[in-house]
């Protein structure tokens, strides 16, 4: 068997990360009209063997705060003296939009539709384009972490263009309950990373301007699952506790009228052709208008906030080659055990991941 080799050192802005060191970076992605720095901080963990550069990032979307506690742990988690290959962590991307609880940046354009930037563009294409060039473009694999919207959560799931054969061995690896073939879409961190050839899967669980245990804890166990199966960890002996399915298909399902919003099931839960899944009414309770399932499926998302109006996406519904009953079986144990551990969670040690 051969040897493994010295890792390389890193160049990210300026600054040179030797094998075996760990370096916290600021990253200059652009300035604000008061002449202010927006800086972005960057973790880069450089083992001293050679193994694959994984990015794991969040907040891209300012008010999406789950992925952000993911990272922490994840940094709390790792030793640079075990690691094979680099981690490069950046907590939070959009720093602006964190700051002001926002989704957006102040130019309101989305971040993650703005890739691979501009060097002279509005501020969202500067600071796609400094993280483009001077992090993406030097990794081999990129975790992005989410949450749904505001006012939306997410059941814990994997998007990712599941043609890309390295893309859906880490979403595999990953081992959420649910992995959704989602399409590219221009702009998106994903859609461009893949187009230089990089691998990217996108982490969707809970809700926005949220830390939720149950989301966070899926999130770290599954980081570190796909740590290991590059190569990066040592791998465990443990086999994994679920096997992901695959969506065949994913359709949301819209409110027909305006008014208080009622949901009267919760995610993962099986819906039933014709099954109501919800009531819409006036605050007085008159005149009720049920939302029902027009096919059957698993929720896999859906609307927090109790207020609706005519045409929203209330009800996020995947279907599944298997029988729902076996997907909703499969999705209790898995939303039970990650529950059930969250306490413990926090006093992980690496070895027992």
């Amino acid at each position: 068997m051969a040897r493994a080799k010295k890792n390389n050192a890193i160049d990210i802005g300026g600054e040179t990360i030797q094998a075996g060191e760990h370096a916290s970076l600021e990253l200059e992605m652009a300035r604000l009209y008061t002449h202010a720095p927006l800086n972005v901080s960057i973790e880069v963990l450089n083992g001293k063997l050679e193994g694959p550069i994984l990015l794991v990032c969040a907040a891209i979307h300012g008010d999406e705060l789950n992925g952000i506690e993911i990272v922490r742990q994840i940094l709390a988690k790792v030793d640079t003296e075990k690691l094979r290959g680099t981690l490069i962590a950046i907590p939070v991307v959009n720093v602006f939009g964190f700051i002001h609880k926002s989704r957006y940046l102040p130019d309101r354009r989305d971040l993650n539709r703005s890739f691979p930037g501009s060097e002279r563009g509005s501020i969202a294409g500067r600071m796609a384009y400094q993280l483009f060039n001077e992090v993406i473009s030097q990794c081999t694999h990129v975790i992005d972490l989410h949450t749904a919207a505001i006012h939306r959560t997410n059941l814990p799931q994997i998007r990712a263009n599941l043609d890309n054969e390295g893309a859906a061995e880490m979403a595999k690896a990953f081992a959420a309950p649910v992995m959704v073939d989602a399409a590219l879409r221009d702009g998106s961190l994903r859609a461009e990373a893949e187009a230089i050839g990089i691998p990217v899967i996108t982490y969707e669980a809970g809700e926005a301007l949220r830390f939720e245990p149950y989301a966070i804890n899926a999130g770290v166990r599954g980081v570190i699952r796909v740590m290991r199966h590059l190569g990066m960890l040592r791998q465990s002996r443990r086999a994994l506790p679920y096997q992901p399915v695959t969506a065949r298909a994913t359709r949301w399902v819209r409110a027909e009228a305006d008014g208080i919003f009622r949901s009267h099931i919760a995610l993962g839960e099986r819906v039933t052709k014709g099954q109501i899944l919800g009531i819409i009414s006036d605050p007085a309770g008159s005149n009720e208008v049920e939302i029902k399932a027009s096919q059957s499926g698993i929720l896999i998302g859906q609307q927090t906030l109790p207020v609706v109006n005519e045409g929203d996406a209330v009800f996020h519904i995947a279907f599944f080659s298997q029988s729902d009953e076996l997907i909703e079986q499969h999705l209790e144990g898995y939303l039970d055990q990650v529950r059930d551990d969250q306490d413990d969670e926090l006093r992980w040690g690496i070895g027992t991941l």
